[in-house]
């Protein structure tokens, strides 16, 4: 199996945009690698594409240079929606006003929560 895209939103927060994708994977290393490059082509005026992947118990997670520890914050919603075998990645394009570090952990969650119950609604 490839990759496959499950779900995808966006939120819009004081015009900072965050587009969110939701993936099945198997491979930790060789997936995220895929998934990197089509967001790097998706959305080249993205500053960040903040990530967290879960696949057998084993974990990673980026934050890109983005503050308020984006990665950790999707990583904590995989485990909390038991999503093994996922992988959520988010591209963030600024829209010129600081959300400080909680206001940014925030609207990450807030995507990523967004996504992923739209997706479990949906099966």
């Amino acid at each position: 199996m490839a990759v496959e895209e499950v779900f995808a939103g966006k939120l819009v927060d004081r015009k900072s945009k965050f587009f969110a994708h939701l993936y099945k994977i198997e491979n930790l290393d060789s997936d995220i690698e895929e998934i990197q490059k089509i967001h790097n082509k998706k959305y080249k005026k993205a500053a960040h594409h903040c990530y967290a992947a879960l696949v057998n118990n084993q974990e990673d997670s980026r934050n890109d240079g983005e503050v308020g520890s984006p990665g950790r914050v999707l990583l904590e919603l995989l485990q909390e929606y038991k999503l093994d075998g996922y992988m959520i990645m988010i591209s963030r394009i600024f829209g010129g006003i600081k959300l400080g570090q909680g206001g940014v952990a925030r609207a990450f969650r807030n995507t990523g929560r967004g996504v992923i119950e739209s997706y479990i609604n949906s099966q």
